[in-house]
C-alpha cells in the first residue's frame, strides 16, 4: 500500500495553531521561573544546573537562555518574581491601612507568613543564608531587592505608632530586627527538616506568630511617665 499522506491542515485551523503556539510562549518564562525556584530551593545555587532548569520546564537549554542569559540572571529573576515584587502589594496596604499599628503589625506578620513564608519561595532566604560568602554580587542583590524594602516596611509601621502614640519611642534601626528575627526562624525551622525546633511536633504558624506578637508588642507599649516628641507624657 503507498503510504499515507499526512492530513492536510485546514485553514481554518491555522489560527487556532498559531494562538496555542503565542500562549505557550508567552507561559514559557513563567515555567522556567518555577522550575528554577523548585530546583534552587531543592539543591541550593551552586548544585543548580541550567540544563536541570530546562529539562524541568520541558524545554531546551537554548530556550532558556533566549530568556535569562546567565544562571545569576535566572536567579535574580526568580528573587523578584516570588519574593521582591510582593513589595508593590505590601506599600499598597500600607498607605488604604485604617486600622491600627498593632493591628498592622500583626496584618505585616500575617500576611508575609501566607504570601512568602508558607509558600517554597521562603527556602531562597535560607539559600541566601547559606551560600552569600560564595556568592557576594547574589547577596547584594538579594539584601537590595528583599532585605532593605523589607526593613523599611517594617521600620514605617513601628514609625507610624510611634507617631501616633502607639508605641513607646525606641531605636529604629534595631527595633526592625525584633520583627524580622522571629519570621527568619519560621524558614529555618520550615526547611531545615525540623532541626529548629524542639519537638517532633510541627511548628503551628499562627500560634507562634501571635506568641511573638503578643510578647513583641507588650514591648512596644508606652510607659507610664514617658515623654513623647511631642512632650506629652504618659500618666503612670
Amino acid at each position: 500500500m503507498p503510504p499515507t499522506s499526512p492530513p492536510l491542515l485546514s485553514s481554518a485551523s491555522l489560527p487556532a495553531i498559531a494562538a496555542k503556539r503565542a500562549r505557550r510562549k508567552q507561559a514559557r518564562p513563567g515555567e522556567l521561573l518555577d522550575a528554577a525556584l523548585d530546583l534552587f530551593v531543592e539543591k541550593g545555587f551552586a548544585a543548580t544546573r541550567v540544563e536541570a532548569v530546562a529539562a524541568r520546564a520541558g524545554v531546551s537549554k537554548g530556550t532558556l537562555f533566549l530568556y535569562f542569559p546567565s544562571k545569576d540572571e535566572l536567579f535574580k529573576a526568580v528573587v523578584r518574581h516570588s519574593m521582591s515584587n510582593r513589595f508593590v502589594e505590601w506599600n499598597n496596604d500600607f498607605r488604604a491601612f485604617q486600622g491600627t499599628s498593632r493591628e498592622m503589625l500583626d496584618y505585616c506578620m500575617n500576611s508575609w507568613w501566607q504570601r512568602v513564608g508558607a509558600t517554597k519561595a521562603a527556602g531562597l532566604t535560607k539559600l541566601v543564608m547559606g551560600e552569600a560568602a560564595n556568592f557576594p554580587e547574589l547577596a547584594a542583590f538579594y539584601r537590595q531587592e528583599v532585605v532593605e524594602p523589607g526593613h523599611s516596611l517594617i521600620r514605617r509601621i513601628l514609625q507610624r505608632g510611634i507617631d501616633r502614640g502607639e508605641f513607646r519611642p525606641m531605636d529604629l534601626d534595631y527595633a526592625v530586627y525584633s520583627v524580622v528575627a522571629p519570621m527568619l526562624f519560621m524558614i529555618l525551622s520550615r526547611h531545615s527538616a525540623g532541626v529548629c525546633v524542639s519537638s517532633d511536633a510541627e511548628l503551628d504558624p499562627q500560634r507562634y506568630i501571635d506568641m511573638q506578637l503578643a510578647i513583641l508588642l507588650d514591648g512596644l507599649n508606652p510607659r507610664p511617665g514617658q515623654i513623647f516628641p511631642d512632650k506629652t507624657q504618659i500618666c503612670p
